[in-house]
């Protein structure tokens, strides 16, 4: 088929790469004109395992092909899957206007019956507005489709090829028919395409990251407790998550959730239970535990270094808000840093993927450190943020003859509380007891 994808960011490209790798015709475009440059040499803005390699091999075998020219690429597709960005707005309501712009532009520049997607993250009732948009232009039939998507940072790829599921909201039999030919490769396996209205298709994207954020909310909130009385919150998680009703999976405590889908996806959420009259209280609690659970590392490197931070200098070990990504946006780091700032203490960070990310969002706030080591030679305390691989299982002896003393606090449990202390060190984790 002939498809387009407009938008270029994280959710477009990996779209497009991907129909790519089936063999479809894909056009991605995008007004960001140096984006598109660095695409067409293949240089990607966002770091995802695998997506490098993929766009490199369908672009050279011209089966995907970038450009700034929308309504050319509007003009030769079968399928156009709308990616731009949903920023929210003030309210915390998601902003339509790019969705509706691109819109306006299928209308005018369609040039056959076509299947219109909407692939960005919007609210229940989007579809319909940009049905409206685009037959005010429209020269030829058009179908909708609600195609939202389940993609995990630093596994999109995976994800988009190998999905739980496929989730279509369709207004047509003919929507139905195109869309199914297009995802059949990828559920080969005999994963569910599930069909159903648009609206249930909108919601879902939205229920599924609101239950997520909720899950992580939850277990943050049970690791406090565990704290103050004395309860090991390893051996709960595992407690509950072997019980089949509830599973494993978004139970381990940490610094609170980030990212560009659960804090923009719960907010519109919210907004959207406001505005119909159907408050949704259980995720207002999440958000603000959320909130809350961002300053909690702050809180444990005052405790560790007796109360305070004036002058001294933190070791932060992950900037993004999870591994195998550079993406910070809402970042728990991005809370610590600027909470550590304000109280003076001397922050050096390091990530494997993040820096450039980083120096770009905090310029000369913090220093940047080439390697994880670097970045604790001399410092008071480390705090470990994100984890990535290589921080799992370090050097300690090196870590404790680097750093001016030996406090780690780990916001993501990485290491053995029992074996941290056996080694000298101050260590503070996550919900593990009483410390």
């Amino acid at each position: 088929m002939n498809i387009t994808v407009v938008g270029t960011g994280y959710v477009g490209l990996v779209v497009g790469a991907c129909l790519a790798e089936t063999g479809n015709d894909v056009f991605c475009a995008d007004l960001d004109e140096k984006k598109i440059d660095g695409l067409k040499k293949n240089v990607l803005p966002i770091y995802e395992p695998g997506l490098d390699v993929m766009v490199e091999r369908n672009q050279g075998q011209g089966r995907l092909t970038f450009t700034t020219d929308d309504a050319k690429a509007v003009s030769n597709a079968d399928v156009i899957f709308i990616a731009v960005g949903t920023p929210p707005d003030e309210d915390g309501s998601a902003d339509l206007r790019h969705v509706l712009d691109v819109a306006v532009v299928i209308g005018k520049h369609a040039q056959r019956e076509i299947v219109v997607v909407t692939k960005s993250t919007v609210p229940v009732g989007t579809a319909s507005k940009v049905a409206a948009a685009v037959s005010t232009n429209a020269k030829h039939s058009f179908h909708m489709c609600s195609n939202p998507e389940f993609l995990k940072e630093g596994a999109a790829v995976d994800d988009f090829m190998k999905p739980d599921r496929v989730v279509l909201g369709v207004d047509s039999d003919h929507a139905r028919s195109v869309m199914a030919e297009l995802y059949a490769p990828f559920v080969r396996t005999g994963k569910p395409i599930i069909f159903m209205d648009i609206p249930s298709a909108e919601m879902t994207k939205y229920a599924a990251n609101a239950m997520l954020a909720t899950r992580i909310s939850f277990m943050n909130e049970i690791a406090n407790l565990c704290e103050k009385v004395g309860a090991n919150v390893d051996l709960v998680r595992r407690g509950i998550g072997t019980d089949t009703r509830i599973g494993p999976s978004f139970l381990f405590p940490g610094p609170g959730y980030g990212g560009s889908c659960f804090p923009k996806d719960v907010k519109a959420l919210v907004r959207t239970g406001k505005e119909q009259g159907a408050p949704l209280a259980v995720l207002e609690a999440v958000e603000e535990a959320n909130d809350r659970q961002k300053r909690r590392l702050f809180e444990k490197v005052k405790q560790a270094l007796g109360g305070s931070l004036n002058g001294a200098r933190i070791a932060i070990w992950g900037l993004a808000f999870k591994p195998q990504t550079d993406d910070m946006r809402e970042a728990p780091a991005l809370t610590l840093i600027d909470d550590l700032v304000e109280a003076g203490a001397k922050v050096v960070g390091h990530d494997p993927a993040a820096m450039h990310e980083a120096e770009r969002r905090m310029g000369k706030k913090i220093k940047f450190a080439d390697t994880n080591y670097d970045a604790i030679d001399g410092a008071d305390a480390l705090v470990v943020v994100t984890d990535w691989n290589e921080y799992r299982h370090p050097d300690f002896n090196k870590i404790k003859s680097l750093l001016k003393q030996p406090v780690i606090v780990d916001g993501r449990n990485l290491y053995d509380p029992a074996k941290m202390r056996a080694l000298g060190f101050t260590y503070l984790s996550i919900g593990r007891g009483r410390e």
